[in-house]
């Protein structure tokens, strides 16, 4: 099965953390996780934001009914490799909960807000992650 994340990696790569396309000018980091069930390393493009020295990623899936596969790489494996423009670095994932977790989804909501859209079209909670450098 193609990896339909790889175009949009190689030209994050090629070109310093930038890409075009449906990307264009949005904030992006490369996380880096090893698969739940797999043991597998697996590269995702994701939005992000920052909170102090972390990284925030919202693990929304369009409001899908189900959270994409990278949280459940996180939960079982936090130790992950995150890319943010040339740089390449270990970090480590948590999920936010709580009062933080609220906080952190609703500032990234007012930046990105098809978020609220994502929530009202799922029961699900959506998760929030933070990620640390280690």
């Amino acid at each position: 099965m193609p990896d339909r994340n790889a175009p949009v990696i190689a030209e994050f790569r090629a070109h310093a953390g930038r890409v075009g396309g449906y990307f264009a000018g949005i904030d992006l980091l490369l996380l880096t996780s090893t698969g739940a069930r797999s043991g597998r390393s697996y590269t995702h493009p994701l939005s992000y934001s920052t909170d102090g020295g972390r990284y925030v990623v919202i693990a929304a899936a369009g409001g899908a009914p189900a959270h994409p596969g990278w949280y459940y790489n996180l939960i079982a494996h936090p130790d992950v490799t995150v890319e943010v423009g040339t740089e390449k670095f270990p970090a480590w994932a948590d999920l936010a909960i709580g009062a933080e977790r609220e906080r952190l989804f609703r500032e990234r909501a007012q930046v990105i807000p098809a978020l609220n859209d994502y929530r009202a079209r799922t029961t699900r909670e959506i998760p929030v992650f933070t990620i640390e450098r280690t």
